[in-house]
């Protein structure tokens, strides 16, 4: 019986990004793309005429999640970048619309997943895409140089 535990992995085999606190970050992200998914259809198809913009941004908060989610889950370098670029949006996207919900909280007659910084979750629309990044940058420093 040949020894497998010291096999290589073949080249071209994805990076795990699901391992020990990624896994834990998956979690969360599916989470909230259950929380903005539902959220958003149920705003955009019963009251979408009430806050046409901040329904819409739940909406674009639902498929950044969901994207970085499936990235995370797909593993290798281009979804890790790609991960990483997303979470880099999300989190100036949470931080643009905390800031125009604090400053223009006449624009949002109802809140967003984003709107306060995501207040009405806990925060963990500020807090996730900084976990991330830090995660996806530590998961980049492990799988060693590119070729």
């Amino acid at each position: 019986m040949p020894d497998t535990t010291t096999a290589k992995a073949p080249e071209g085999a994805r990076e795990r990004l699901v391992s020990g606190p990624g896994l834990l970050l998956v979690w969360l992200y599916g989470v909230m793309v259950v929380g903005a998914v539902s959220r958003s259809i149920y705003q955009i198809s019963t009251e979408f005429g009430r806050a046409p913009l901040a329904y819409a941004l739940s909406g674009v908060a639902a498929l950044v999640y969901a994207f970085i989610t499936y990235s995370l889950v797909r593993g290798g370098e281009t979804a890790r970048k790609a991960a990483l670029f997303c979470c880099a949006a999300e989190l100036a996207g949470v931080l643009l619309v905390g800031t125009w919900t604090l400053v223009r909280p006449d624009v949002f007659p109802d809140a967003t997943v984003w709107s306060d910084f995501g207040m009405g979750y806990l925060f963990i629309p500020v807090i996730l895409p900084v976990t991330g990044m830090l995660w996806l940058r530590k998961a980049r420093a492990a799988a060693g140089p590119t070729r």
